[in-house]
């Protein structure tokens, strides 16, 4: 259990970062209209982009260690956490001051994550059916349906949408992840290529994060970042959590259910409570790409 705690604080310094990194160059890029995937091909010539999906890649496999081994409760409530790191990154390198609800909301976060942590408990293994993992996998394609009318929203209201979209499909890939079949340990993991291959999980795991990085991208061009991070930190945290509860047999440790659901509420709301500080500065994206 003390792996996966440390691996999904691992994962949230990772994205802590990269959040960072990817608002810049979403921010600096042209923008685009409706569900344009050529947007990330431009994005892609940004060095700033390329080291946030960098760090994204490697949040995702320490994430990937923490679903295997404890609840999505824990893992997504640590996750987003990452607000948290921004805001302490941002004031001890960018010079962004915080504010005296800046330091409440990371008080908050951090209050919430012990109780979370202290109720937690080392994850039961459940086997999970053919129709659970074509149902993740059902899901996730309709929420790249329902990003193409929501992605032609413009302003706040197209950013709050989007990123709420990116949430879920973010919430999506801890979920996919979870139900992927076998050991997926360095030592097994060549011999776990076949079932992985014929798992809808894996697929939905694919779509699923395309989908995340697209709309998160839009998202930050329609808007500020506060309007489209703090409906993907919900998103990401309590759809995930709710499917762990009620289909994965996720639990707490005996007696500790109140206190679970306290610091996950905490947690989460903390970390919306930071949301702005995915900002570095209020840059005007320009007409032109930049490399």
């Amino acid at each position: 259990m003390l792996v996966g705690l440390l691996a999904a604080a691992g994962a949230a310094l990772c994205y802590g970062v990269s959040s960072v990194l990817e608002a810049v160059a979403a921010r600096r890029t042209q923008a685009v209209q409706g569900l344009d995937p050529r947007l990330l091909v431009r994005l892609f010539r940004s060095w700033a982009y390329v080291a946030g999906v960098c760090l994204d890649g490697l949040g995702f496999l320490l994430s990937l260690v923490a679903v295997r081994s404890l609840p999505l409760f824990v893992v997504q409530s640590v996750v987003a956490s990452f607000l948290a790191i921004t805001a302490i990154l941002g004031a001890l390198f960018l010079r962004m001051p915080l504010s005296r609800a800046d330091r409440l909301g990371i008080t908050v976060v951090v209050g919430g994550l012990v109780l979370v942590g202290m109720s937690a408990t080392e994850d039961r293994s459940v086997e999970v059916s053919d129709a659970e993992q074509w149902g993740v996998l059902v899901a996730t394609l309709l929420l790249a349906v329902a990003a193409i009318p929501l992605a032609r929203l413009p302003g706040a209201a197209g950013a709050r949408a989007l990123g709420a979209v990116a949430g879920l499909a973010f919430g999506a890939t801890a979920v996919a992840s979870r139900m992927l079949p076998g050991d997926l340990s360095p030592d097994h993991l060549l011999d776990e290529v076949g079932p992985l291959l014929e798992s809808p999980a894996t697929y939905a795991l694919a779509v699923a994060g395309v989908v995340a990085m697209l709309t998160y991208s839009i998202a930050l061009q329609r808007g500020s970042v506060t309007e489209a991070t703090a409906p993907l930190v919900v998103g990401e945290t309590v759809a995930p959590a709710l499917v762990g509860l009620l289909l994965l047999g996720d639990q707490t440790r005996p007696g500790w259910g109140a206190v679970a659901c306290l610091g996950f509420v905490l947690s989460v709301a903390g970390a919306v409570s930071l949301a702005r500080h995915g900002e570095v500065e209020p840059v005007e994206a320009p007409h032109a790409d930049v490399a």
